[in-house]
């Protein structure tokens, strides 16, 4: 394998304002988020308590995040044995 010298990386002026302007706007979104989901708690809570107080919503917006959609098992004898005769 050959070796050669590292390559410089210079920061220009115009990497740092798309950096910034990234990063405001994404800050704005985040912001609208926590507005949007805020509404139903109390100001001193803020979102998080919301999370410990009903373990199903946790779970369900755990579940929405990673796109995991849960479907009911059937809870009937024929579902899990097949249908046997006797």
């Amino acid at each position: 394998m050959l070796r050669r010298k590292p390559t410089r990386l210079e920061l220009k002026l115009d990497d740092i304002e798309e950096f910034e302007s990234i990063r405001k706007d994404l800050e704005t979104r985040k912001k609208q988020k926590e507005d949007v989901e805020g509404v139903g708690t109390s100001d001193g809570e803020g979102g998080a308590a919301g999370l410990s107080s009903d373990p199903k919503s946790r779970e369900q917006m755990i579940n929405d995040r990673i796109g995991y959609k849960p479907q009911p098992k059937p809870n009937n004898r024929t579902s899990q044995f097949g249908n046997f005769e006797f």
